[in-house]
C-alpha cells in the first residue's frame, strides 16, 4: 500500500531547523550557566586567598611591632645594665676588698679581727672635689685643706669593727693607726671588755669608722694598698 505525505517538505525543513535552534539555545544557555557558576566559584576563591593574605600581613605586622618592642626592650635593659653598673660604682668607690686590707695593713701585733659590718646611707653634705688620686693626697698630707667645695648626694659607709686583743694598750694603738689612715675617719672605741680563757686575760673591743667620702682610689692606689696587705700577711 502507498503511504502518501501531504505535508510539505519546506514546513518539515523549518520543523527540524526549530527544534535544532532550540537545542543550541538550551546548550547555549547551560555553557553560560556554567560559565557564570565558574566566575562566581573564582571570584569566591579570590576573596578567600585575598582575606588570608590580608590575615598573613596583619600577623606580619604585628610581629614587626614585637620585634620592634623587643629590640626596644633589650635597648634598654643594656642602659639599664650600664646605669647599674655606674651606679654600683658610685655606691662604693672603695670596694670592700680595700678597706679591709687597709683594716689590716694598720693591725698591732697581737691584735685579731673578728667580726666587719658595713653600712651605707644616703647623704647630702659639702665635700672636696676630689683630685686625681686622693688617697695618694691624703697619704702624703691627710689633714691638707682645700678651698673648693661641691654640694652633692654621697653614700656614707660604716663600718663597725670587733676584735680582740691581749690589752687597751693595744686597742689604742689600732684606734691611732686607723685615724691616721687615708681611707678612714671618725675611728672611735665603743667598748672594750676584758675576758679570761685558761688563765688567760684579754680584751674584746668594738670600734666603729666611717669610709672617707672625699676618697677616690685609682688602680694605681688599689694595687699598693693590696700588695701591702698581702706583705702584712
Amino acid at each position: 500500500m502507498v503511504k502518501i505525505d501531504f505535508v510539505p517538505n519546506d514546513y518539515t525543513q523549518q520543523r527540524q531547523s526549530s527544534r535544532a535552534n532550540f537545542m543550541y539555545l538550551v546548550l547555549f544557555m547551560i555553557l553560560m550557566a556554567a560559565v557564570g557558576i565558574t566566575f562566581s566559584i573564582l571570584k569566591l576563591r579570590e576573596q578567600s586567598v585575598k582575606s588570608s593574605l590580608a590575615a598573613v600581613d596583619a600577623k606580619m605586622m604585628m610581629a614587626k611591632g614585637q620585634i620592634a618592642q623587643l629590640e626596644e626592650l633589650q635597648t634598654k635593659g643594656k642602659v639599664m645594665m650600664k646605669t647599674m653598673a655606674m651606679a654600683a660604682e658610685l655606691l662604693e668607690p672603695v670596694p670592700k676588698s680595700v678597706v679591709l686590707a687597709c683594716l689590716t695593713n694598720n693591725i698591732p701585733s697581737g691584735v685579731s679581727l673578728l667580726e666587719l659590718n658595713f653600712t651605707s646611707k644616703k647623704t647630702k653634705a659639702s665635700v672636696p672635689k676630689p683630685a686625681a688620686s686622693q688617697y695618694q693626697a691624703a697619704t702624703s698630707a691627710a689633714n691638707t685643706e682645700q678651698d673648693s667645695f661641691s654640694h652633692e648626694n654621697l653614700f656614707e659607709t660604716h663600718i663597725e669593727i670587733k676584735g680582740i686583743a691581749p690589752s687597751d694598750i693595744e686597742v689604742a694603738n689600732y684606734i691611732a693607726q686607723l685615724g691616721g689612715a687615708a681611707l678612714l675617719t671618725n675611728v672611735a672605741l665603743v667598748e672594750s671588755k676584758e675576758h679570761k680563757m685558761d688563765e688567760t686575760k684579754f680584751r674584746e673591743f668594738k670600734l666603729t669608722a666611717m669610709l672617707r667620702t672625699d676618697i677616690r682610689l685609682t688602680k694605681e692606689d688599689i694595687e699598693s694598698i693590696r700588695a701591702k696587705s698581702k706583705k702584712t700577711i
